[in-house]
């Protein structure tokens, strides 16, 4: 074995300048490879950081998912009676509190009643449309990052005021209300209410911060001139991708709609499933071609030691013994890519964490990076592997040469 190790090394230096154009080809191949994972996972982990654990991760509302049974179909079977108006019912999910009880001896995780209604707000001769969300403050700590996005005043400032609200910094930009301000919330078929601001929010994401408004509990009851309501169950649960699993053990156990984060934006996570492929067959494009770098030189040193083949096989090498050579030869090739690609690549998201960039939709000032061990051991297993079957098809091609062809062709 030292042998065949020692005749490797020695065909890897002799041709230096080869080498290392093999292993910065595969040095390259893995220096972008693992750069492009940590800036793809990265920007997925910034979207569920900001998108996902800005709000809850389960909302269950009053709604159901079939819509409600006919009179009629509860007495006929054969008959179908069309544009019958269904019983009215009072609006808000029922016995909330007894649901919420019942969730919180199994759900992993946290619940909040919330009740959500729209609202004109008004100020300053300004009308513009809101969602008032009314919730628990002590409650609302466990499901919901809102006490840690209040800019200005506090989440327990709406304790300390008459129809207290927290507008988001968007919407108060919009209409130039400030904390102290006090403005008129309305909503259909209700009187005007005044309220105080007592704080401004901001979530980072543009659709929140210039449409929600948070108000008490009791206070968006007033709104819906319905004392008791609670219409939505804000959930959070302990492992955010567990969440529609949960939201629909949910659903089954109340019979009230239950949407998580997954389901309220899969148009964007089948965007990051196109990009995620998109990402591995640029990844494996760019390994492809470093492996084709290193079958070159591997084929070049078969072609040029031809006549050290013939010698090795007459002196009673065996063809396995020869592959083995070249084989080592371009996983010694590819194991060298493997490390200075490694440095690269970390190198190379190092780079990219330090540029600043400002947009107008979100207040990021950096490229989301994520540092995993997986992206290197990947990319590195990946070279590694295209080496080995980049120098397997030549190293099999020269064993298998007889000497005597080789030493008749040289003379």
């Amino acid at each position: 074995m030292n042998l065949v190790i020692d005749i490797a090394l020695t065909h890897i230096r002799s041709r230096m300048r080869q080498t290392l154009v093999g292993l910065l080809g595969v040095a390259t191949g893995v220096g972008f490879s693992v750069m492009m994972a940590s800036l793809m996972e990265g920007s997925q982990q910034d979207f569920i950081d900001r998108l996902v654990d800005s709000l809850p991760h389960i909302s269950v509302s009053d709604e159901r998912r079939e819509p409600p049974v006919q009179p009629a179909e509860r007495t006929y079977d054969a008959v179908r009676i069309l544009s019958l108006s269904t019983e009215k019912e009072r609006a808000g999910i029922k016995n909330p509190f007894a649901i919420i009880a019942a969730l919180e001896g199994w759900l992993p995780g946290s619940v909040a009643p919330s009740v959500q209604s729209k609202a004109i707000i008004r100020y300053a001769g300004r009308d513009t449309a809101a969602t008032v969300i009314g919730i628990d403050p002590k409650r609302e700590v466990k499901v919901s990052q809102l006490p840690t996005q209040v800019t200005q005043g506090s989440l327990d400032a709406l304790y300390k005021a008459s129809n207290a609200v927290i507008l988001g910094d968007g919407l108060a930009s919009r209409i130039g209300a400030r904390v102290g301000n006090t403005l008129t919330i309305t909503t259909s078929g209700a009187r005007p209410l005044f309220a105080q601001v007592v704080g401004l929010f901001h979530a980072g994401v543009r659709q929140i911060d210039d449409n929600q408004v948070y108000t008490l509990v009791k206070t968006a009851q007033i709104l819906e001139q319905q004392i008791g309501l609670v219409n939505e169950l804000r959930i959070r649960v302990d492992d955010a991708m567990a969440a529609r699993d949960v939201a629909s053990r949910i659903e089954r156990q109340t019979g009230y709609k239950a949407v998580s984060w997954q389901e309220a934006h899969e148009d964007l996570l089948s965007a990051f499933q196109i990009r995620n492929a998109i990402m591995i067959m640029v990844v494996g494009a760019i390994l492809l071609v470093a492996s084709f770098g290193t079958f070159n030189i591997v084929s070049t040193i078969t072609h040029e030691k031809a006549r050290d083949i013939a010698i090795m096989k007459s002196l009673g090498l065996r063809e396995a013994t020869v592959r083995r050579i070249f084989v080592l030869e371009a996983t010694i090739i590819g194991a060298l890519g493997m490390v200075v690609g490694w440095v690269f690549g970390f190198l190379l998201c190092v780079m990219l964490g330090q540029i600043e960039f400002k947009t107008g939709f979100t207040d990021a000032t950096r490229l989301p990076l994520l540092y995993s061990p997986w992206h290197y051991a990947i990319a590195g297993a990946a070279a590694l592997g295209s080496s080995v079957i980049a120098g397997f098809f030549p190293a099999r091609k020269a064993a298998r040469v007889h000497p005597v062809e080789i030493i008749r062709g040289a003379s």
